[in-house]
Parts: structure tokens; C-alpha cells; sequence
């Protein structure tokens, strides 16, 4: 891969005529060429800069060449780069074996010989150049290398989702399968116990006393599966993020009564009893039918789980925030469970044991009241019956509210 590099030269010389006379010999587009009169200069330009090539005089005052390539070889920094050294001397000296000795990559002697010189300056400035673009190369691959994990970890987490997903939807059918089947098969064997009283004459079993009974019966199974239905359906626009929400004033407590009293024969089949402690009026600004849908799915969780026991349903005002809490004494919800328990599908081992369902009231619930920049936690203890509390603004957000006239 060819990059752009510059290649400094560092030439290290006491004779000021000679760094000159060297440094027009070697210099050439693409190369920075430093000057060090000494060998402790060269020290602090070596600290400061990575050179390709430093071309060091032998004989110098105070600290020799030898010496200071020794000083390079003992640094990190400055032991990898090449050193030539130049020397006056006589070839008897033996200072090229010195030099050697020294790390140095070669030696020449004076007078220099310029052809030479530029040759060998070529030489490490292009291994510099290879160097330096395979260290490019490599940064480059580590970096792909790194992008390509990141990559395979997003693909690994999807596939995750993805299989949880499927999962997810097959057990969705399994249990929507399950529940519906229960109400379908109650009022099948209904239908099929008046066929055989139909058949034998049995006349007295459609009495009009027994038939509001009868009628009743039939309702409750029809509103199950309707229940069933409208959860489904409700999910699905949750997850294209398309439920609706359309506000009005609405008055609070006589919603609370309303559902209160809509639920009294579910709450004499379950043997318990509903209290409601709500003022004469509590004014806000909310969808009414979804307040509706989110204080029966309290209730209805209350009467289900409740183990028969009274259920306590209260509403009030605290400043600007209405209040809504729904008390039973059944079984409850251990804590490590107080926040699976509004994801859709879950539902706690204990629950399943005592009520079918499919584990998403409390998910739409959630839903419902975060759309209202509410808010709805559970305070429960297993065995000590369960407490939720639901806080709802009286009015929505302006941007809220905007939003929703939009839609």
C-alpha cells in the first residue's frame, strides 16, 4: 500500500561544514534532515522525533559516537534505529569493528564517497517507508479485525432476538391456544349438556328461573375469549408502536365506580368482595376507555389472585398527580419479580399455579400509563397480598398532547 510517509534523517557531526556538506548530500523530497553538533544534541532530538536513518561521527568531543549509540540501543525508543557511522580514522584502528560492536548498520570512511552515501541513505529511507506502510497495513487489519467482531457480536445478539422472538411467538400461540380453548370447551359442553336435555324432553332445565343463570354463564365464558382477543390485539399495535391514545376530561371517580360496580358479580364468583374509597369528583385530562381497560386489569388481577379475600381499590388526588391503589391480600409477588412482571408473557411460577392467563395485562397496562407519562409500581411480599399503586399527571404533556391531536 503506498502512503505518503516522511523520513527524517538525523546526522550528528561536531564540524559544522561537515553537517552542511552532508546534509545537501542526502537531502530529497520527502526527508526531514535534523543537524546535532554533539551527541547530547542528538539525545534531545532523538527524544523528540523518529528518525529513519541517523548518520553519527566517531570522534567527538565529550561523548564519542560509540557511546551514544550505546545510549540508543539502551532505550525503547531509539534502539531500532539504524545508526551509520562515519570516522576519519585510519582503516588500521579497527574502528569499524567497533562501531559494529556498537549495533551500528555500517560504517564509512572519509572521505565519503557521495554515490555511496545516497545509495545506502536510499536503502533505510525505503525500508523506513516499507516499515512504516506495513505498520499502516496492520493498524488497518486490526482495526477491520476489530470491526469484524463488532460485527459478528451484532449478528450473534440478533440471532438471539431472533430466536428469542420466534420463541416467544410460539409460546404466544401456545398459550392463546390454551386459554381460548378453555372458554371455547365450556360453552361447547354447555351446548352439548342442553342438546341432551333438549333430546330427552328435560324441559325443566330451561326454566326462566334457571335461564338468567344459564345466560350469565354463557356471557362470562364469551367475555373471556373477547378479553383474550382485545390483549392480542392490543399487543400487536404495541409493538408497531400504533396504540391510541385520545384524551378528553374525564372524571376519575366516577370512572373508578363504574368499573367498581361492572366487576361485582366477577368479585361474588371469586368469593371476595370490592371496597372503593374514592371522593365525590377527581377531574383529569386522560383516555377514559384505556383508564378503563388499566383499573379492570387491577382488579380483575386482584379478584384473580386474591385468594377470596376483600379487595381495597382507593383514589385520590396528591397536587397535580392523581392516585389510584389496589390492594388485595392473596398470594403476592416475591421482589425479584416486581419488574418481570410487567413484560409481556411473564408471568410469576406462583401465579401460574392459581389463574390461566396469558401474562400481558400488566404489559399493556404499563403501556397504557406510560402513554400518559404516568407511572405504576407494585409494593408485595409473598403471602402478604400485593399493593399497586398507579400515579397519573391531570393533565398530559403539552408535547404529549399535541402529538395526540396530530394523530
Amino acid at each position: 500500500m503506498n502512503i505518503d510517509v516522511e523520513s527524517k534523517l538525523l546526522i550528528v557531526d561536531d564540524l559544522p561544514e561537515n553537517l552542511l556538506a552532508l546534509e545537501a548530500l542526502i537531502r530529497a523530497p520527502g526527508r526531514v534532515v535534523y543537524r546535532a553538533a554533539s551527541a547530547e544534541a542528538a539525545l534531545a532530538l532523538l527524544l523528540e522525533h523518529e528518525f529513519a536513518l541517523a548518520i553519527v561521527d566517531v570522534q567527538m568531543p565529550g561523548m564519542n559516537g560509540f557511546e551514544l549509540a550505546e545510549l540508543m540501543r539502551g532505550t525503547e525508543r531509539t534502539r531500532h534505529i539504524p545508526i551509520i557511522f562515519v570516522s576519519a580514522a585510519g582503516r588500521e584502528l579497527n574502528y569499524a569493528f567497533q562501531g559494529y560492536e556498537s549495533g551500528a548498520v555500517d560504517f564509512l570512511h572519509k572521505p565519503l564517497d557521495p554515490h555511496a552515501v545516497i545509495s545506502k541513505v536510499n536503502v533505510f529511507v525505503d525500508l523506513h517507508r516499507h516499515r512504516k506502510a506495513l505498520r499502516h497495513e496492520m493498524d488497518q487489519l486490526a482495526a477491520a479485525h476489530h470491526k469484524q467482531e463488532e460485527l459478528v457480536q451484532q449478528l450473534q445478539h440478533t440471532q438471539r432476538e431472533l430466536e428469542r422472538a420466534v420463541r416467544m411467538r410460539d409460546d404466544f400461540m401456545s398459550m392463546v391456544s390454551h386459554e381460548l380453548r378453555t372458554p371455547l370447551n365450556t360453552l361447547y359442553l354447555e351446548a352439548q349438556l342442553r342438546q341432551l336435555h333438549l333430546s330427552k324432553g328435560n324441559l325443566a332445565n330451561f326454566s326462566p328461573e334457571r335461564l338468567p343463570a344459564m345466560i350469565e354463564r354463557d356471557q362470562r365464558q364469551i367475555r373471556n375469549m373477547v378479553r383474550l382477543i382485545d390483549d392480542m390485539l392490543d399487543v400487536t399495535r404495541m409493538r408497531r408502536d400504533a396504540l391510541s391514545i385520545q384524551t378528553k376530561p374525564v372524571d376519575l371517580a366516577v370512572l373508578s365506580r363504574a368499573v367498581v360496580e361492572n366487576l361485582r358479580q366477577q368479585a361474588e364468583a371469586a368469593g371476595s368482595a370490592i371496597t372503593l374509597e374514592a371522593p365525590a369528583e377527581l377531574r383529569g385530562v386522560w383516555d377514559e376507555f384505556r383508564i378503563e381497560q388499566v383499573l379492570t386489569n387491577l382488579l380483575t388481577n386482584a379478584l384473580r389472585y386474591g385468594g377470596g379475600k376483600p379487595v381495597t381499590m382507593a383514589v385520590s388526588r396528591e397536587g397535580d398527580t392523581a392516585r389510584v391503589t389496589v390492594r388485595d391480600q392473596g398470594i403476592g409477588i416475591a421482589p425479584e419479580d416486581h419488574g418481570r412482571i410487567f413484560e409481556q408473557f411473564e408471568r410469576t411460577d406462583h401465579s401460574r399455579k392459581h389463574a390461566a392467563g396469558l401474562g400481558l395485562g400488566l404489559y399493556i397496562t404499563r403501556k397504557i400509563v406510560s402513554l400518559h407519562a404516568g407511572h405504576i409500581g407494585v409494593e408485595s411480599a409473598p403471602g402478604e397480598g400485593s399493593r399497586f399503586v398507579l400515579d397519573l399527571p391531570l393533565q398530559p404533556p403539552a408535547a404529549d398532547a399535541a402529538a395526540q391531536q396530530e394523530t
